[in-house]
């Protein structure tokens, strides 16, 4: 058995799996309360871009993450904030190709926890820096939690 990321892995006490056939009908008939994924970059509109950073020297991850961020009702995302180059990832406007369009309503980080709403970018909790650290560090504009 393999995972995701293809390494091998083993069962613990109480573990369950099914048929690939199976997930992908449950993905694609809606029945799916909440997905986590990890990603790339996330917009403000809630875009997820988590399979591809158009860098010619990268691997491709196409998987089944694209029926995930339109199959779940909702789609959490866990991310460090910013990239090994100290670049964003929460941005307004994905550079990286798309996993799925809209999809994202809250975003987890080393930094702040996030709600993406139609209104905007909500900061939900904030982890060892202020809010206005935070918004001086994003292109993305920034609201409290208090809506």
């Amino acid at each position: 058995m393999i995972n995701a990321g293809k390494a091998p892995i083993s069962e613990l006490p109480g573990a369950s799996y099914f048929p690939h056939a199976d997930s992908f009908a449950m993905i694609r008939g809606g029945h799916l309360d909440v997905c986590v994924l990890g990603a790339f970059q996330v917009s403000a509109a809630g875009d997820v871009a988590n399979w591809h950073t158009g860098n010619p020297d990268a691997i491709p991850a196409v998987g089944g993450a694209m029926d995930l961020a339109i199959g779940a009702k909702q789609v959490w995302v866990m991310m460090t904030l910013f990239a090994n180059d100290g670049s964003p990832k929460l941005v307004p406007t994905c550079t990286y190709p798309l996993t799925g369009v809209g999809s994202v309503t809250r975003v987890y980080t080393d930094l702040a926890t996030f709600d993406i709403a139609p209104d905007g970018v909500y900061v939900r909790d904030l982890h060892g820096v202020s809010f206005d650290q935070l918004a001086q560090q994003l292109a993305v504009p920034l609201h409290t939690s208090g809506r």
